[in-house]
């Protein structure tokens, strides 16, 4: 299959082309799949880049190995990949919480070549908030909500990757979307919003 032609392959024709022996289809499926499960990671791990980094390596490396049993129209690749990297972030979430550590590689790398450093701090201190706010959700809310506000899935696509009913997602979704609001609610300095003068 010529490399061009990979990226107009749905994902489900990718995967029966690299069971299949295709590396090509490997490769275009990769490109696709793993940016989409690191930031989804990293927002459930509350920013924590080397975990998700770990998390999405860890969710491909299970996907190549289930590809040669792969059947179509069982259920999507996507959808898939993020029932396993919930799954694996939960799994962290457990053992971090009976070892909680801080070691020098949860220090952020420094970046450059980035912009101004005014709209840089704006813009971290918008995503600082925004994290902070739906790490105190609890884990199903704040997977529902990430799922649904950040990554713009269904509400169907949602309760495959939970393994739960619509009716469950759409509840989750509405509790974490109300909490997340009076989360975020305190900290609109933070989120670069003034505060106008109403209640908030």
């Amino acid at each position: 299959m010529a490399f061009d032609a990979a990226g107009e392959a749905s994902d489900e024709a990718l995967m029966v082309l690299y069971a299949n022996g295709d590396r090509h289809a490997a490769l275009a499926l990769t490109r696709r799949i793993t940016p989409r499960v690191l930031a989804y990671a990293a927002r459930l791990l509350s920013g924590d880049r080397a975990e998700a980094e770990d998390v999405a390596q860890e969710t491909m490396l299970r996907l190549w190995k289930i590809a040669p049993e792969w059947r179509q129209g069982e259920t999507k690749v996507t959808t898939w990949a993020y029932r396993v990297a919930t799954n694996l972030c939960i799994d962290r979430q457990r053992s971090r919480h009976r070892k909680p550590q801080m070691t020098l590689e949860d220090a952020p790398e420094p970046t450059d070549g980035a912009p101004g450093a005014e709209d840089r701090l704006q813009d971290s201190g918008r995503m600082a908030a925004l994290q902070a706010a739906l790490s105190e959700l609890p884990d199903r809310q704040r997977q529902a909500v990430v799922l649904r506000h950040l990554e713009g899935m269904t509400n169907p696509e949602i309760a495959a990757i939970m393994e739960i009913g619509t009716e469950a997602v759409e509840s989750l979704t509405a509790r974490g979307k109300r909490a997340l609001a009076a989360n975020l609610s305190g900290r609109k300095a933070a989120l670069g919003y003034e505060d106008d003068g109403h209640a908030g």
